[in-house]
């Protein structure tokens, strides 16, 4: 390709992106956050930047330390004692549920862990869990880890929908898995490599007309697109806070419970799943909290905690629906540009092309990506990788303008042109 004017991309592309830019109602935003200078961050989905409210939530947090000390947890502007049923409240609209079924707590696998040893509980008609072979890996061995709990093998009673295409999964073919000998679906709402959204609404009353239970990894989806759980019908769900929702590198993270559960008691208890009310009491008798906050472990961790009263700030001001319609955009316009420009390089689309298909990263599929996302990282377009060859590039609504976009694509023309990714070994590092 041959550049015009020092660009390898048309100008007129440049005003498309100005107009755009000027229309964005979420721009103000970006002011808000810590941009990594000279570089474009398209790694949101992996860790999300800091914000300047959840920088202050950590420092008056660390405040609270040094004036209360022990009284803490139950002084000062948030009472650590309550913060994470505190947080809950705010959670609780962005997975479309009552603050009574969300619970701020331990990390993504321990809560899947929890609520894995809650739902589970197979017979010898009903044994076998439903994943697909696109899941996280955390995912799948968590799940296994729960079969050989109860003498199960994973051959024998993990059942794994496969892909036709080894990026996406149809939901017709989950449902088909949903036999009389299932108890328990577990899926993601968005797949990690290729972004593909999974109909959560669909396949819950799948599940429901089957009395099987379902629960859904949210990790790729909070934070960048509405949820109804509750109106959904969905028994369970768990997250992590430090994508989208930029509460920091190994964040809190959250719980859903369907109310028609409160009734169980947790496969995992521990103290601070107690009634506040009697949780000092110190009784070896275990007395559950009324909501999802029975489902708690171990003590909140607080500074972890903090960085997402900060975040959540911003997402109140910003709006889930206004979030989720500059998403589309941001990854149409992506799409379009990598469709276009960068194809002509071997750059293959993985997403799925409908808006209400996608979730909030474009896969683009290429031989060399390993490479190539090193290469990206040397002209400062900030990727993510995942193997075998995908490069993953996530535009954050509250953060990444149209130009932003524009640039990073102008950049990784350049890499191509240059062919500067061969100077870098074909293997990824520890951390890809």
């Amino acid at each position: 390709m041959e550049k015009q004017d020092g660009c390898y991309l048309p100008k007129t592309l440049q005003q498309t992106a100005f107009k755009l830019d000027q229309a964005d109602l979420l721009s103000e935003f970006r002011q808000q956050f810590y941009l990594p200078e000279e570089s474009i961050y398209l790694d949101g989905n992996s860790l999300g930047l800091l914000s300047k409210p959840a920088e202050r939530a950590v420092l008056s947090m660390l405040d609270s330390w040094r004036q209360y000390a022990i009284n803490g947890w139950s002084q000062g502007r948030h009472p650590w004692f309550q913060l994470s049923e505190e947080l809950s409240r705010e959670l609780a609209n962005w997975v479309g549920a009552d603050k009574e079924n969300v619970i701020a707590t331990g990390s993504t696998t321990v809560n899947l862990h929890q609520l894995l040893a809650t739902f589970y509980q197979p017979t010898s008609q009903r044994y076998k869990i439903v994943a697909t072979s696109l899941d996280f890996p955390s995912d799948i061995y968590a799940i296994q880890s729960h079969l050989r709990l109860h003498g199960l093998e994973a051959k024998d009673a993990l059942v794994l929908v496969q892909s036709h295409d080894g990026l996406t999964v149809r939901e017709e073919d989950i449902t088909l898995a949903m036999t009389d000998d299932v108890s328990l679906v577990l899926l993601p709402s968005v797949f990690y490599r290729s972004g593909q959204y999974l109909s959560m609404p669909q396949l819950a009353q799948a599940a429901r007309q089957r009395g099987i239970l379902i629960g859904f990894d949210l990790c790729h989806s909070i934070g960048i697109m509405p949820h109804e759980l509750q109106s959904w019908d969905v028994d369970f769900a768990f997250w992590c806070h430090y994508k989208y929702l930029n509460a920091g590198p190994g964040s809190v993270a959250g719980l859903y419970v369907h109310p028609r559960h409160h009734h169980r008691l947790p496969g995992l208890a521990g103290w601070f799943g107690s009634d506040k009310e009697v949780q000092f009491d110190m009784l070896h008798d275990f007395t559950p909290a009324q909501g999802a906050g029975r489902f708690q472990i171990g003590t909140p961790h607080v500074l972890s905690l903090a960085p997402l009263l900060g975040s959540l700030e911003i997402f109140q001001q910003a709006g889930i629906q206004a979030i989720r319609s500059k998403s589309l955009q941001l990854t149409q316009f992506l799409i379009d540009l990598a469709e276009t420009y960068l194809s002509p390089y071997g750059f293959q689309i993985g997403n799925p092309r409908e808006p209400e298909r996608r979730g909030g990263h474009v896969c683009l599929i290429h031989p060399e990506a390993i490479r190539i996302c090193k290469a990206m990282k040397q002209v400062g377009v900030i990727p993510d990788y995942r193997a075998p060859d995908v490069v993953r590039l996530a535009p954050v609504p509250l953060y990444t303008s149209f130009t932003d976009v524009l640039e990073a694509v102008e950049r990784i023309i350049q890499v191509m042109e240059n062919k500067s990714y061969e100077a870098f070994e074909k293997q990824r590092e520890v951390i890809a």
